[in-house]
């Protein structure tokens, strides 16, 4: 007994370390594997700005255009770079000795990663660079600190530096702390606030926080590709089982009806 109370305190270990970390309030990002031009519009910025560091290993080009909507020999022109062919699976040709060397650590394959650490995780983290001359990329990330990836949405997203705000004071209920004389709101001074310089970037918040959306979304679609169908075929599984669960009540009240 003791040795199996060893074993699971030790796989626990990890997770409770995971979470012991410092928690960051993360935002939500609504995903749609339905929404084929949203797909579309995540694989383009994935193949652009993505794919040349993190490969998706476990997923083959053929497979993604079809399920994307997208005809083959349109997907290999213009989302596929370099002497790949349709049946192959998405990898890339970064080698990973020089990988480590560039960036500390191998990146990561990212098929499974919204899986891994959730959608509203990996949108987050997205907008969540700023910057830090202290870091060897120049820059840093709130949801994961001290990062060894350079920022590759800059261009589209901008500058964003961390600055000083006057922001409402919480009160322990939850709510906003207000003075009880002028009814104002109590504000304080937090200086972890991100904010984009004007105009250092390509899209404004919105259309970046929209492009990013679409990039989750199409990790989440690659993550569960068959989302959609397994849905679609366990509403007929749960139609089946409650017209199953009828007869076999009506079978069982015929077979035991003259047993007293």
């Amino acid at each position: 007994m003791k040795k199996i109370l060893k074993i699971l305190i030790l796989g626990w270990l990890p997770l409770l370390a995971w979470a012991s970390g410092e928690e960051v309030a993360l935002d939500h990002v609504k995903i749609d594997p339905a929404d084929r031009h949203a797909l579309q519009r995540g694989a383009a910025l994935y193949m652009n700005y993505c794919m040349g560091c993190h490969s998706l290993k476990y997923e083959r080009y053929e497979k993604l255009s079809l399920g994307l909507g997208v005809p083959p020999e349109l997907f290999m022109k213009h989302l596929v770079f370099g002497q790949a062919k349709i049946g192959d699976l998405m990898t890339n040709a970064m080698p990973p000795a020089n990988a480590k060397r560039w960036f500390g650590a191998t990146p990561p394959d990212l098929t499974l990663v919204t899986r891994l650490r959730g959608s509203d995780w990996v949108y987050s983290y997205l907008r969540a660079f700023y910057t830090d001359p202290a870091r060897p990329w120049g820059v840093n990330n709130v949801v994961f600190k001290d990062v060894g990836m350079p920022n590759v949405l800059r261009e589209l997203q901008g500058e964003q530096r961390m600055v000083c705000k006057q922001v409402p004071q919480l009160a322990e209920n939850g709510g906003i702390k207000r003075d009880p004389l002028s009814g104002q709101n109590i504000t304080v001074e937090d200086c972890h606030q991100l904010q984009v310089v004007e105009g250092s970037g390509k899209l404004s918040a919105k259309q970046f926080d929209t492009a990013v959306s679409d990039l989750v979304n199409f990790l989440a679609y690659v993550a569960e590709p068959e989302k959609l169908e397994r849905h679609r075929l366990g509403v007929y599984v749960l139609l089946f089982l409650a017209f199953f669960f009828v007869v076999a009540y009506m079978l069982n009240r015929e077979y035991w009806k003259d047993v007293h």
